[in-house]
């Protein structure tokens, strides 16, 4: 039996984080009821339609789930999150910035219902302070936050590659959660929780923080290298891009003597020790890369592997599908949707008895018929309710 199968989710959720953050509930058996808009769903549904006829994003985050339309500003569809609260453990909102209680759907009323339930809610910057009412996306976070500063060339600031504010806040939502159900056991109660996207990602940005309150500096960006360790990232080869990671002084030797084929190198003042390196670090870096530049990619891995010193091939996006590691593990699964079947990665912990089995992408409104059969309505009831346009 999966860790969460005896849990049941009510998510009021669109756009990245909170999905992502149920989709690994759903990944580990939690029943995950989400709750979309009539007709329109959530806005990531039409992000794009790459994924046979889906969104890429959509895609990743909601399957295992069921989708329900329910109409929050109708006084009946109210009433129905209201009902499936109490048969619910745990609920999970990120509507915009005090919609939950103006809906009455808010933690103190939904608790008082059910006094067991786990309430989640997730801002762009917490229910307080100058910022509790704006708005908050990824990329908006991305500046706000420092992320953009950080990250980039010493030219060019650049946002990252990925929507990293969405996935530490789904990844906090999806820690908070499990740490709630694990009190619960203990109390017997439910529990509010709170999380912003700001808050999420400044925990990630504290090295640079502290980097800027200890000297006084701009954090240095460093491009697709490390800021603060030599040599840290990738270095041309004659054929690829080898991406090195030395951490220690041994590590440091031994690149110089099996790598560079040049021991001495190791003891040279401008670059004995790593804060040497750094301060040096232009002339190092262009050294080390003519060196490797007249070496086959191949040959300078077989003496990285001699030298034990860690490091990696940096492939593009297009590689990864056939990523041989990924082939040898059997990460890949077929997870069913409305155009077909996708092939998706596996949950990343690896356990007996935890994979999920068949996984679906919901259409929008798939489930609603079925979860509001399951609260005692018939047919001709649910049929009134759609006429009425509470679902």
């Amino acid at each position: 039996m999966l860790p969460l199968a005896h849990i049941r989710v009510l998510a009021l959720e669109q756009a990245v984080a909170v999905p992502l953050a149920t989709r690994h509930l759903a990944d580990m058996g939690a029943e995950v009821i989400k709750v979309e808009r009539p007709k329109v769903g959530d806005f990531a549904r039409t992000y794009d339609s790459l994924v046979r006829g889906q969104s890429t994003y959509f895609a990743w985050i909601n399957r295992g789930k069921k989708s329900i339309t329910v109409n929050l500003k109708h006084p009946k569809g109210q009433e129905l999150i209201r009902e499936l609260a109490r048969t619910c453990d745990v609920l999970v909102q990120n509507l915009g910035p005090g919609a939950a209680q103006r809906l009455g759907l808010g933690p103190q009323e939904m608790m008082a219902i059910n006094p067991r339930l786990i309430y989640c809610s997730l801002t762009g910057y917490g229910s307080t302070g100058p910022y509790r009412d704006k708005k908050a996306y990824d990329l908006l976070l991305q500046g706000e936050a420092g992320v953009i500063a950080a990250t980039g060339t010493p030219e060019a600031p650049a946002k990252t590659g990925m929507s990293i504010v969405d996935i530490a806040g789904g990844m906090y939502l999806f820690a908070g959660i499990l740490l709630a159900l694990l009190e619960r056991e203990r109390t017997g109660k439910g529990r509010y929780l709170e999380l912003s996207l700001f808050d999420a990602i400044l925990e990630w940005m504290h090295v640079p923080l502290l980097y800027v309150m200890h000297t006084g500096r701009p954090f240095p960006r460093s491009g697709q290298r490390h800021n603060l360790i030599v040599p840290y990232g990738p270095y041309l080869c004659r054929d690829g891009t080898i991406n090195l990671a030395i951490q220690n002084q041994d590590e440091w030797r031994r690149f110089c003597a099996i790598v560079l084929e040049e021991p001495g190198l190791a003891d040279d003042p401008r670059y004995a020790d790593n804060q040497r390196r750094l301060e040096n670090r232009h002339s190092l870096e262009s050294y080390i890369e003519q060196k490797l530049s007249t070496l086959p990619l191949v040959e300078v891995a077989r003496r990285l592997d001699e030298a034990d010193v860690p490091y990696a091939i940096v492939r593009d996006v297009t590689e990864l599908p056939c990523h041989p590691q990924l082939q040898a593990r059997s990460r890949w699964m077929e997870v069913d949707s409305p155009g077909g079947p996708i092939a998706m990665l596996r949950f990343p912990i690896e356990a007996d008895g935890w994979d999920p089995g068949p996984q679906r992408i919901p259409a929008l409104g798939e489930h609603t018929r079925q979860v509001l059969a399951q609260l005692g309505l018939s047919d001709q009831e649910i049929d009134q309710l759609e006429r009425e346009g509470a679902i």
